[in-house]
């Protein structure tokens, strides 16, 4: 199926809002990635959501070069080709930016959208994030207010963060501690700066304890009952319907069944997974090289094994490893077998 439109992606939201599931989120940063990403949620008869932070989009224009919104161009043209081999539908996503990038990789691409849409033409991506989370709040949702109706004006979804994410991605880092947990005064605010979708939908990032990265159990706390306390209470404030926030759960990878099974529960339509599906990309890879040492290297003046050192042969052991993982993740979050194509 090609990429979706935008209103195809509306009704994949839709569809997980009201059948209480969420999509995996998957960042790629190549084209190895990114068809490991397809073939994945090809498997699991899944939906699901494709994303590229401007660390990826710089490793996708070349990583001499710093092209990050050619390279997110380069990815979103390359999905829309190569999607069309698959029986499901994904969207694609820009991921975590920025203010101090704002200028190098989402308002490029937005404008980019704009004389798209104007020729008649869809979107180059269906989301983009806004990552305020470093600023004060109200900076935050001034910056999203402004970005809010360009967005919907040509039917692109805005993701924003209110609160902070732990751990580290892409450069940008922040401290495990008691500000990783988002307050009902918080998404009050968030809901009088942008509404509840009468100016345009948007996906909310509410932190829960959350972060980047994989680490022991202990280290990290999630509540995600916290969830179910702030949509509560926006429902209530607001006479809205159930759960009225579209929440995004970052720094999934590593959470337990349990934690993920919450979160769904309490409003979560997407999860991003980045760090798990980077080890089970990488790991193959250096199993097949532990394996086939002789064949991948030259030793003492012999020849190897083409067939060994071809990046294909490793590469598909990579993908395929990916994949599976992305399987799980479907299998966790209640999209497998799941698709606006079916």
């Amino acid at each position: 199926m090609p990429v979706a439109t935008p209103e195809q992606y509306a009704a994949m939201l839709d569809a997980a809002k009201t059948g209480g599931f969420a999509f995996p989120a998957v960042n790629v940063s190549s084209s190895q990635t990114l068809n490991a990403a397809l073939q994945g949620f090809a498997e699991a008869g899944s939906d699901g959501i494709i994303q590229v932070s401007f660390g990826g989009a710089d490793y996708f224009a070349g990583h001499t070069v710093k092209n990050r919104a050619g390279g997110a161009i380069a990815f979103a043209k390359y999905a829309e080709e190569v999607a069309k081999a698959y029986d499901v539908t994904v969207a694609l996503h820009t991921d975590h930016c920025p203010q101090q990038h704002l200028e190098s990789f989402v308002l490029p691409l937005v404008a980019a959208s704009e004389e798209r849409v104007a020729q008649g033409g869809l979107p180059f991506f269906q989301s983009h994030m806004w990552d305020g989370s470093a600023i004060p709040l109200n900076e935050n949702l001034d910056i999203a207010k402004q970005l809010l109706p360009r967005l919907a004006a040509i039917g692109v979804i805005l993701e924003v963060e209110i609160g902070v994410v732990g751990g580290e991605e892409d450069g940008i880092s922040h401290e495990i501690n008691d500000q990783l947990y988002t307050t009902i005064d918080d998404a009050v605010a968030t809901v009088e700066a942008l509404g509840l979708g009468e100016q345009g939908r948007y996906l909310t990032a509410l932190t829960f304890g959350n972060v980047h990265g994989v680490y022991k159990p202990g280290g990290v706390k999630l509540r995600p009952e916290l969830l179910a306390e702030i949509q509560s209470g926006l429902q209530h404030k607001y006479g809205s319907g159930e759960k009225p926030l579209d929440l995004v759960f970052h720094g999934g990878s590593g959470s337990s069944s349990d934690e993920i099974a919450e979160a769904v529960r309490n409003g979560v339509i997407k999860m991003n997974i980045d760090t798990d599906t980077q080890y089970a990309f990488t790991r193959p890879v250096v199993d097949f090289m532990l394996k086939n040492y002789e064949g991948v290297l030259k030793i003492d003046g012999e020849v190897g094994n083409k067939k060994q050192y071809d990046p294909r042969a490793w590469g598909k052991a990579a993908e395929s490893g990916m994949a599976s993982r992305i399987v799980l993740a479907a299998e966790q979050l209640g999209s497998a077998g799941k698709s606006v194509s079916a």
